[in-house]
């Protein structure tokens, strides 16, 4: 029974993993982590809340052209 279990437990533990659906980004990690009353996440939303900037300062300057 027991080396059932453990073929079981080796069989799952190697199946390939679906990173389809479900995947979440860094920013939408960030976001839900800046969202929360966890301590830091103050930080994470100043955080970004400066890339923000950051990106479209970025989005002004290429679109301004030479």
């Amino acid at each position: 029974m027991r080396i059932l279990l453990v073929l079981f437990l080796l069989a799952v533990g190697c199946a390939g993993r679906d990173d389809g659906e479900g995947v979440s980004t860094q920013r939408e990690r960030d976001s839900v982590v800046g969202a929360s009353n966890l301590p830091g996440a103050s930080g994470v939303r100043g955080a970004l809340r400066a890339a923000d900037s950051a990106n479209a300062r970025h989005g002004r300057l290429d679109s301004a052209g030479p």
